[in-house]
């Protein structure tokens, strides 16, 4: 039996749900709903084959890092730049698996051209980084450079994705 590849498509009730969902994803099926001008159940049909298909992929709570800051300090953020010295698929591979396994990273790209690797870290403190720099990059001798950029202040974060049509 020959399977089909069905390609999957998105009306703009389905990226309504995607864009509501962006911005406030504590929101309960009805209320939803509601936002985007559909039934509940055709709501909750729709995101349930969203997150199916893997266009939602999980639900976080973005933290209120001033608010964070009176209880544990700001941490140190830094954007880190990485480049490898050798590298082919594998080197590039086994680089990114360890250090997206690590939870001093947040974020990790692979780039081009430039560096081969861009890191957002963020560390409690520099002692800090200087571990996780030592555990991720100077124990790695395919590591060739490391620049290291540190955050003095976070004028943005926006995780959403913007959705066109």
């Amino acid at each position: 039996m020959e399977q089909i590849n069905k390609k999957l498509e998105l009306d703009a009730t389905d990226l309504k749900l995607l864009d509501a969902l962006q911005t406030d994803a504590s929101l309960n099926n009805n209320a939803l709903a509601t936002l985007v001008h559909v039934s509940p159940p055709t709501c909750l049909r729709r995101v349930k084959r969203l997150r199916d298909e893997g266009l939602i992929e999980r639900q976080i709570a973005v933290l209120n890092t001033d608010r964070l800051a009176a209880l544990q300090g700001y941490g140190l953020t830094a954007l880190v730049e990485i480049t490898l010295d050798l590298q082919g698929a594998e080197w590039l591979d086994a680089f990114e698996l360890r250090v997206v396994a690590d939870d001093g990273v947040q974020q990790c790209y692979r780039t081009s051209p430039g560096p081969d690797f861009m890191l957002v870290v963020h560390v409690a403190d520099m002692p800090a980084y200087l571990a996780l720099a030592q555990r991720l990059f100077t124990a790695d001798a395919n590591v060739r450079n490391v620049k290291a950029f540190f955050s003095i202040k976070r004028s943005k974060f926006a995780p959403k994705v913007l959705l066109t049509r």
